[in-house]
């Protein structure tokens, strides 16, 4: 059906009317900021940047728990997850640092990614410093800049993160830390020796 404004004055009144409904149909796009235009992080954990290393979804899985006790304690252990991306060219050493004086070391490759869920060592705090649901300031270091990063800790609740619980019993190991190798008591290393010395494989000693 063809409409046809046959005066001036009822040709305005068509002009405004397609104006108005043009501004309904699209309003929202003028009016509210759209949320994709805006970079934002899109799951629980933070994005930072500490000189070369960027840090993407950082987050920290910890149930709260130390030893049997069901009471929430800031020296639970953690584990760090996330995406950690290399932006030079040249490989680099990084740390991390938890309010709990843990620290988790690692190389990341040059202009390469590591993704903390899928890595062969944990990157285990023994002692985050932090209850679930806080925000602890962790000590971030590409080996040139540091930084405190504001880091969350969350528990169990979130199916998700249930697999990356580390055990209360994982306190004492801080598999990720560099200074895991320094940490066992003299009568560990003697006990670790003559058990070695003795009938034990390799591979029962390095389980233990």
């Amino acid at each position: 059906m063809r409409f046809t404004a046959s005066t001036p004055a009822k040709r305005v009144a068509l002009v405004a009317a397609i104006g108005v409904g043009l501004l309904t149909a699209t309003g929202c796009g003028y009016i509210n900021p759209q949320q994709t235009a805006s970079p934002y992080a899109a799951s629980d954990g933070i994005d930072a940047n500490v000189g070369s290393l960027q840090l993407r979804n950082a987050l920290i899985a910890s149930s709260g728990n130390e030893g049997s006790s069901p009471t929430p304690s800031s020296d639970a252990p953690g584990r760090m997850l996330g995406s950690l991306y290399n932006t030079s060219s040249n490989d680099i050493s990084i740390t991390m640092t938890s309010p709990g004086q843990s620290t988790v070391s690692m190389t990341i490759p040059k202009n390469g990614t590591v993704r903390l869920e899928d890595s062969s060592t944990p990157a285990d705090f023994s002692n985050v410093g932090g209850v679930p649901g806080s925000l602890v300031s962790v000590k971030v270091s590409d080996g040139t800049s540091t930084q405190d990063v504001q880091i969350p800790v969350l528990d169990g609740t979130l199916v998700q993160y249930r697999q990356y619980l580390p055990s209360p019993s994982s306190k004492a190991s801080g598999s990720a830390s560099s200074s895991a190798s320094s940490s066992a008591s003299p009568s560990e290393s003697s006990s670790a020796s003559s058990s070695e010395s003795s009938s034990a494989t390799p591979s029962a000693t390095a389980s233990r």
